[in-house]
């Protein structure tokens, strides 16, 4: 496996990991028709907005490493009580 596909399926890089693999079975439940995975893709899009803005936060701030970890992540959505996306 190529090095980027080995980063892109590590969830301690790619907070949006779930939301990619729905989007993609989606697809090829559906014999790759868009339409009727829309609500997957704007799952992954608000997922990817939501975890790109928490990213600029901690770099504005200056705390390292830019993207929390999964375990971090997952403490800070459950804080939140809810999916924000």
């Amino acid at each position: 496996m190529p090095v980027v596909t080995k980063r892109l399926r590590d969830p301690d890089i790619n907070p949006c990991l779930s939301e990619s693999d729905a989007s993609t079975r989606c697809m090829d439940e559906n014999n790759y028709n868009r339409e009727r995975c829309s609500s997957y893709f704007l799952k992954y899009k608000n997922c990817r907005r939501f975890w790109n803005s928490v990213m600029v936060e901690r770099r504005q701030n200056g705390v390292k490493p830019f993207m929390p970890a999964a375990a971090e992540r997952a403490e800070i959505l459950g804080a939140m009580g809810k999916m924000p996306y």
